[in-house]
């Protein structure tokens, strides 16, 4: 596997190192026990954030559905170089170049997630590029930042994402990028050349984890159980907190996918009510995104 977004994470792994100290309790605790909601500002200093990028050789624009049915133009990106200058030559907001989220860490329990690998199960060698993975928490953001700090000694219950991102834009640090996070499991991305997947372990399906940086959405209090039948949309502050931390990656936006494009059980339909136009045209104001598409 290319290790070309080590540069970045070699630099988040020496910035948790720093504030270790600051989430090393985890989430706070009510009386009962309970976690306490995300904090609202952050513990960290923005001058000691990490600056580098995770990388990723810019793919093929999609053309539509693939032959499975998954819909390969999720990212509603231009495919079209009239359509790339069009977006170019758009002014740059100040508002969304200006932004700048509220970051806290709290570090997943070392069950919840792996070591990235460069051979699969069998040996083959991997070289996977990089694609992101939007998801929702269905529940709260503490709640789920608790059962990402939960031990899970069975292989059937790890679960984990890299970075949740709450309903006041907070962006919550849960696994380092060059750890394999848990995100989906039985799962494959769909490119104009064929399938990927990478099966680490032979007793389970294979997914997508090894090269997926997974993103997760606080879910709206009203959509926050499997059978709710409302959901309101996510906040501005996320949609803005999302562009601006892939902003920060040179992942393409045709690489950057759902859960339920990914997965392949039938069950998982993360992000409800996401609107993918809204984060594009956010994140296509960013320059750092202008050569990568």
């Amino acid at each position: 596997m290319r290790r070309s977004w080590l540069v970045w994470a070699t630099s988040i792994v020496a910035f948790f190192l720093t504030v270790i100290l600051v989430v090393i309790s985890g989430p706070t605790t009510d009386t009962n026990g309970r976690a306490t909601p995300v904090p609202r500002t952050s513990a960290v200093e923005k001058s000691r954030l990490p600056q580098g990028e995770l990388r990723s050789v810019p793919a093929a624009p999609a053309t539509g559905a693939s032959a499975t049915g998954r819909n390969t133009n999720f990212h509603k990106a231009p495919t079209d170089q009239t359509a790339n200058r069009s977006w170019m030559q758009t002014p740059f907001s100040k508002s969304v170049l200006d932004y700048q989220p509220a970051e806290v860490i709290y570090l997943a329990d070392p069950t919840n997630y792996g070591e990235r690998v460069s051979t699969d199960a069998n040996g083959t060698p991997l070289n996977n590029e990089y694609i992101v993975v939007l998801h929702e928490t269905v529940g709260s953001a503490s709640s789920a930042i608790n059962t990402f700090q939960t031990p899970h000694p069975r292989d059937e219950d790890q679960v984990s994402y890299h970075t949740l991102i709450a309903l006041d834009g907070t962006v919550v640090y849960v696994v380092s990028p060059e750890q394999r996070a848990f995100g989906a499991g039985n799962s494959v991305f769909q490119t104009p050349t064929g399938e990927e997947s990478v099966s680490t372990n032979p007793a389970f399906p294979s997914s997508v984890n090894n090269f997926a940086y997974h993103i997760s959405l606080e879910t709206p209090p009203d959509g926050q159980n499997n059978g709710a039948t409302t959901h309101s949309g996510y906040t501005d502050a996320q949609y803005r907190s999302l562009a601006w931390l892939l902003s920060r990656t040179t992942v393409p936006d045709d690489r950057i996918t759902t859960h339920r494009e990914v997965d392949r059980s039938g069950s998982r339909i993360d992000p409800r009510s996401f609107e993918p136009n809204r984060l594009f045209s956010l994140l296509q104001q960013y320059p750092s995104r202008a050569n990568l598409n």
